[in-house]
């Protein structure tokens, strides 16, 4: 048996082995033939070899291609898994205050419109008494928090100054808290923070220092946690800062 004659017998069992369906035996006529007709044979065992094998490699390329995939996918899922429990705590979070101010609201009214002088006084203006407690109504009474954001973002441009200034900021802190959106969340935050005698700038430190904590950044946190501790003792908020302090370490 010549070399040609060789490879075409070999290329026909690879084929055969490569593919479930079984070609037909070539004739005995063919396999006696010339050597013109072996190698016309021959080549094409060779073509069809040579398209299984690329048929295989293309195969195995989607295949890649698919775990490639489905890892990616399953890593969103993760992801998104994660974004939201994180969006639920945030607006359980939201809603504990929401009912604590609710239980506590007539003490809180009181607490909102101190002066400096340490005397009680609502805002000068009639209107600017009706726009606060409109916004916050809406939160309260009407769970409209969409709202509530325009609503308390109105006020502060009509009265930048006002009384409920600090309390206003506060509140537009803890529902972009709950938006997941820690830009402006921060900004108003920091807002609270700067009036010293806000009975919400120690929680306005605390979310600070959860915010920074989430972003990466432990020593801000823990700076934040410490200064409540140090300026607010023995109070809810304090506990709750050395709770996170201790977490962190």
């Amino acid at each position: 048996m010549n070399s040609n004659m060789m490879r075409y017998v070999a290329l026909t069992l690879l084929i055969g082995a490569a593919t479930p369906v079984v070609a037909a035996p070539a004739p005995v006529s063919e396999l006696k033939g010339s050597s013109s007709s072996s190698e016309s044979s021959l080549q094409r065992l060779e073509r069809m070899f040579e398209a299984r094998s690329q048929m295989q490699l293309d195969m195995q390329r989607q295949l890649d291609e698919l775990s490639r995939e489905v890892g990616e996918l399953r890593g969103m899922v993760e992801r998104n898994s994660y974004d939201m429990k994180q969006m639920l705590e945030r607006q359980r979070e939201l809603y504990r205050e929401i009912d604590k101010l609710s239980r506590e609201q007539p003490a809180a009214a009181k607490a909102e419109k101190k002066d400096v002088s340490g005397g009680e006084t609502y805002a000068a203006s009639a209107d600017e008494n009706t726009a606060y407690e409109s916004a916050v109504n809406l939160i309260l009474k009407e769970k409209d928090y969409d709202g509530a954001v325009t609503a308390f973002n109105e006020f502060l441009s009509t009265y930048p100054d006002s009384v409920y200034a600090a309390n206003a900021h506060y509140w537009l802190g803890q529902l972009y808290f709950t938006q997941n959106k820690m830009a402006d969340a921060q900004t108003h935050f920091e807002a609270v923070a700067s009036f010293k005698d806000s009975n919400k700038r120690a929680d306005a430190l605390l979310k600070m220092g959860v915010l920074a904590e989430r972003g990466n950044k432990a020593d801000v946190a823990k700076k934040l946690y410490e200064q409540v501790v140090a300026e607010y003792p023995n109070t809810a908020t304090s506990q709750q800062a050395e709770k996170s302090l201790k977490n962190l370490k």
